[in-house]
């Protein structure tokens, strides 16, 4: 069982979908996956609600609030199942108040920091893979996801601030690391928009591989295409007569190959 937070301290770069898509491909692939929204804007929830009202022609059963589970200390409650080895933990507006909730709480950065780690350990049986999307900035919504982490992604938008988004998300890590002795690693860094041809991007690519070293960043790539940012209004098609569908979910398929044997390598040399 593994538990992966996606980020880079730059908006805008498709640290969203990309956490989206990669839990999704890992449960078409017959994994049994929790897709956790830790951001307040709702981003991936909306993405995913949009995909089972939409798409699978389902109503989502909604019982409470993630932040309201995680003042009552129990998470159960607030998961939504998507398909039968697909759950989600949905953000709403709401989950701004969770801050707040830790600063009027706990007295240390560790106790606030951990709280929600120690929730999501109850869950941890239940899954192969938890996914967990957070805000690009630094607050308690990334110490949380990233302390109750096994491994990191890094989405990396092929433009400079991104990849200057992406070295401060690192080095915030290895501060973590280094304050919690927390065993998360850093999985890879995966480019994302890529455009085809483009020298600015490529560029880019070369500094991050110069910048983390090659073997940290994801050979395969995802490069900019229509139909993946129309799922954010569609929800996730996954027609095989489509070709624009199956190029899309080639690709995170890839991706999702190469992710799990990234962590077999890393789980290897842990034993070794």
């Amino acid at each position: 069982m593994y538990t992966i937070t996606t980020g880079n301290f730059k908006g805008g770069v498709g640290k969203t979908t990309n956490a989206v898509m990669i839990a999704y491909t890992l449960y078409k692939s017959g994994k049994n996956v929790l897709l956790v929204d830790l951001d307040p804007q709702a981003n991936a929830t909306d993405m995913i609600l949009n995909t089972m009202s939409t798409v699978y022609q389902d109503k989502p059963i909604f019982n409470e609030s993630l932040a309201v589970a995680l003042k009552k200390g129990n998470l159960e409650n607030a998961i939504i199942k998507v398909k039968d080895n697909f759950d989600l933990l949905p953000s709403y507006e709401d989950l701004q108040s969770y801050e707040g909730f830790l600063y009027s709480n706990f007295d240390t950065d560790r106790e606030q920091d951990f709280y929600f780690s120690q929730l999501l350990d109850k869950l941890k049986p239940k899954y192969d893979y938890i996914i967990l999307d957070v805000p690009p900035q630094m607050n308690k919504f990334t110490d949380s996801a990233l302390v109750s982490s096994d491994y990191v992604i890094v989405i990396l938008q092929t433009q400079e601030r991104a990849l200057k988004g992406a070295e401060k998300y690192i080095d915030h890590l290895l501060q973590l690391q280094d304050d919690y002795d927390v065993n998360v690693d850093l999985l890879g860094i995966l480019p994302v928009l890529q455009q085809n041809g483009s020298e600015l991007d490529l560029d880019v690519v070369s500094d991050a591989m110069e910048s983390f070293g090659e073997e940290n960043i994801f050979k395969n790539r995802v490069k900019t295409m229509a139909r993946l940012k129309r799922f954010d209004r569609t929800g996730i098609t996954d027609n095989p007569k489509d070709v624009n569908d199956r190029k899309v979910h080639k690709i995170y398929q890839t991706v999702t190959n190469e992710l799990i044997e990234r962590i077999n390598l890393l789980e290897e040399n842990k034993n070794d």
